[in-house]
């Protein structure tokens, strides 16, 4: 694609060079504030509300409700949250018809001066740390919003560039959908894959006997059936005062619940040199708090708060890498008491009582090997798509900002 034909310097950061004939304009001149129209409304009034019109806040549509503050068109901006932090994410969309916004989202009015679609990829490709203030550097105040200024060529140019984005982002944001499901249906593929394997092992012509639980369904007639305090030690996390915690590095590293899991290993962010439960390496750290059933394993000795459950493995019963895999599987049991309960939590009985599909030890070693090179290979291509879904956003992204600032010429593109 070609450039324009002479550049002048438009004075903003983020913008740099703009075609000489372009024009800069702080968005408060483009735009009027409605902010003051915004009601924030709870989950719990949400819940008992019937699902009609879109509910945004800063991210997005996050809910529906029965009634709407806004009908029409306008341009919405996020208040604070992750866009700020992660640029391949949308800070603005363009809303319509009859919606209802919290206060976690800014609303503009388009006055008629620019053209609202690209007012809204301009709001896309600004560095907003550059017009951020306060401490904590993650909230676009209003007084922030005013003072952002965006490239203002021709009425009939921010169109044709409109279309052309437009036009672009939307086969982007498709390959990226599809890129999406197809790694959701890996992740299906591969809970389905263990569930197999644990409950019915690797031999297909093996003979089956009924476990006595319906989830479980028949198990080869080998296998055994036990609770999970028969066969590994619990030691349910504890919590010490929040202000014995630092990020320091001085203690032990010390988890509070999932926030800090990843694909295998936690990454600690805080330290705590009280801990009075610990998990040691090897160890199988299972989530007892919102959500229930994520799953981890101790690489170190870690303080664990009371969000987890630290699980060793008795390694005459029960194979350390094979209890990892089981208890994906039979964390069905803990969903289903959690869903019990009045808030999203299980008690060291529902962990302990959980039902248990227990091979031989030997078979319990082939089972973790086939599982280890299977789910290894089926991570590598979730990795890979997740990869691509990176390049394309960062490319999407990429695009935006070099024709909304005008490094690209796509008047005859469109």
């Amino acid at each position: 694609m070609k450039r324009y034909p002479e550049y002048k310097d438009s004075g903003v950061g983020w913008i740099g060079e703009i075609p000489s004939d372009w024009q800069t304009a702080p968005i408060k001149y483009l735009t009027k504030n409605l902010d003051g129209k915004r009601i924030p409304l709870s989950g719990e009034v949400r819940a008992d509300q019937k699902r009609i019109y879109p509910y945004y806040g800063a991210n997005g549509i996050i809910d529906y409700v029965e009634d709407y503050i806004f009908e029409g068109e306008y341009i919405l901006v996020g208040e604070d949250g992750a866009p700020f932090f992660d640029k391949t994410k949308q800070v603005s969309l363009l809303a319509s018809g009859k919606f209802w916004v919290n206060n976690h989202c800014h609303v503009l009015k388009n006055t008629g001066a620019g053209e609202a679609r690209f007012i809204v990829h301009c709001l896309n490709a600004v560095d907003y740390f550059d017009y951020i203030t306060g401490s904590t550097r993650d909230k676009l105040r209003q007084a922030d919003l005013n003072r952002i200024k965006i490239p203002i060529p021709s009425y009939q140019e921010q169109t044709q560039i409109a279309h052309f984005l437009d036009h672009k982002t939307e086969k982007i944001d498709e390959l990226i959908r599809i890129k999406e499901q197809q790694i959701e249906l890996l992740h299906e593929y591969r809970a389905s894959l263990i569930n197999q394997t644990v409950t019915k092992g690797l031999d297909p012509n093996v003979e089956m006997k009924p476990s006595g639980v319906e989830w479980i369904g028949e198990i080869p007639a080998h296998f055994g059936v036990k609770r999970l305090k028969y066969m590994a030690d619990l030691n349910m996390g504890q919590s010490p005062p929040s202000e014995e915690y630092n990020s320091d590095q001085f203690g032990t590293p010390f988890l509070q619940g999932n926030a800090e899991f990843g694909l295998h290993h936690p990454t600690p962010k805080i330290y705590c040199p009280t801990a009075k439960k610990h998990a040691s390496p090897g160890d199988i750290l299972l989530s007892v708090r919102a959500p229930v059933g994520a799953i981890n394993v101790a690489d170190q000795e870690y303080g664990v708060g009371r969000g987890l459950c630290a699980i060793r493995p008795r390694t005459n019963q029960l194979e350390c890498r094979y209890a990892r895999y089981l208890l994906d599987v039979v964390r069905t049991e803990l969903y289903a008491a959690a869903n019990g309960t009045t808030y999203d939590a299980v008690t060291v009985n529902d962990v302990s009582n959980i039902t248990c599909v227990v091979p031989p030890l030997a078979e319990q070693k082939e089972i973790a090997a086939f599982l280890d090179r299977k789910t290894g290979q089926i991570d590598k291509l979730i990795a890979i798509e997740g990869r691509k879904i990176e390049l394309l956003k960062e490319y999407r992204q990429s695009l935006i900002s070099h024709v909304v600032t005008g490094k690209i010429d796509v008047r005859n593109e469109v």
